[in-house]
């Protein structure tokens, strides 16, 4: 079996991905990303190519008429390569298919199954585009959901309007999560070409690195009121929420202190935010980290996950590593990893006092804290991990090739 991912890069975490799929599976994988920095992929994300035990092409993307990007002779390379499957990500990929009809009869002729990945997040059920686009819920990282106008409102209906054309055109569709599936379907997709699997990183080896850190001596002194938070630094993360969190529980828990794993636009900001709420040294900043085991040292010091805003895989990853977690909703994902009152427990979405109330009932409850982040590892263990997802994968993957 030949699979051709086509997206706008290749996170670290994703590449794990396909190289599980290589080893495991034997699929011959080759992905397709553009040979410069997207503008389809968000600030701060970290590529990694190092380690692929895939084939990796890299194409110019160039600016359409509509104003979004697109990969320069993708018809050839896919011509060249002769893949069974394409796996393409739906935004803004999939706008070529209606926006440049002639490029969706050019794909049938590459004669290879077409699947559509994608959340999918910040889409409204069809019909309901006007009352999603004003409940403020359609946000992007820099938090511009408050700008609102009749302008906004019909592009995205326009927006929506072109989702109900080009979605049924994939021959089978993968979502991260149970209600993005409902989603799909709304726009005319029929159900047994929806296929769920959860997103998760390389389970095996981050479970594989908690082993290790349990042998080492820890990274930061004990601190039981130590929380920490990993992802890029972008607006839409809310890590200000959690800052403003430790300046109000302090008077509860004169040590607390939060571990901030990451870096992007808005470092300078948030630390200026600690100095000026006079808890600096209370917030520690350790920029990016991308290495399991170096992560896992971190999270295995700290009491509790915390995400205050979007996110993702960031959970799975604080789970492998038995922590509890403390989140809002968000892409969507969280809701098939973070069980309330088992493994952590979810505050009202941008409501600080609401946060800060789950924060402190945790770190004064040390039993549950232990209770809940075994519970996240059996989780992991157990239902949603790599193997998990890539049998999903496999299920779609041999749905296309049988129909």
């Amino acid at each position: 079996m030949r699979v051709c991912f086509v997206m706008a890069g290749l996170p670290h975490y994703f590449a794990l991905i396909l190289n599980k799929m290589v080893s495991d599976y034997g699929i011959e994988v080759i992905l397709v990303k553009p040979s410069q920095q997207s503008k389809a992929i968000g600030a701060g994300v970290k590529e990694d190519k190092s380690a692929a035990q895939f084939r990796l092409v890299e194409l110019p993307e160039y600016t359409t008429w509509y104003g979004k990007s697109f990969f320069e002779n993708l018809i050839p390379t896919l011509h060249e390569i002769k893949p069974d499957i394409i796996v393409m990500s739906a935004w803004p990929y999939f706008l070529q298919f209606i926006l440049n009809p002639f490029f969706y009869f050019k794909l049938k002729g590459v004669k290879a199954k077409l699947i559509c990945r994608d959340i999918p997040f910040n889409t409204s059920y069809w019909g309901k585009s006007q009352e999603y686009y004003y409940s403020g819920q359609n946000i992007t990282e820099d938090l511009d959901a408050a700008k609102k106008n009749w302008k906004g409102a019909l592009s995205f209906r326009i927006i929506t309007c072109l989702r109900r054309l080009y979605l049924p055109l994939a021959d089978a569709h993968i979502n991260y999560y149970n209600e993005g599936g409902a989603i799909i379907a709304s726009y005319g997709v029929p159900k047994e070409k929806i296929f769920i699997a959860a997103n998760s990183p390389d389970t095996d080896e981050l479970l594989a690195a908690y082993d290790q850190v349990l042998k080492q001596p820890d990274i930061l002194p004990a601190n039981p009121h130590r929380v920490i938070h990993v992802g890029r630094l972008v607006k839409w993360k809310r890590v200000d929420m959690l800052i403003q969190s430790v300046k109000d529980l302090k008077r509860f828990f004169p040590d607390i202190e939060l571990v901030v794993v990451g870096f992007g636009p808005e470092e300078e900001i948030l630390k200026k935010q600690a100095a000026d709420l006079g808890i600096a040294e209370n917030i520690r900043f350790v920029g990016g980290v991308y290495d399991s085991l170096t992560l896992g040292r971190y999270l295995h010091v700290s009491s509790i996950y915390l995400l205050g805003g979007m996110g993702g895989l960031s959970i799975n990853d604080a789970m492998c590593f038995a922590k509890p977690v403390i989140c809002a909703v968000a892409d969507g994902t969280e809701r098939r990893l973070v069980r309330e009152g088992y493994n952590g427990s979810y505050f009202e979405n941008g409501n600080q006092e609401s946060l800060n109330l789950k924060i402190k009932s945790l770190l004064e409850d040390p039993e549950k804290v232990k209770t809940f982040g075994a519970n996240s590892l059996k989780i992991i263990k157990e239902e949603i991990n790599i193997h998990s997802v890539l049998k999903e994968y496999m299920v779609a993957f041999q749905y296309v090739l049988a129909h």
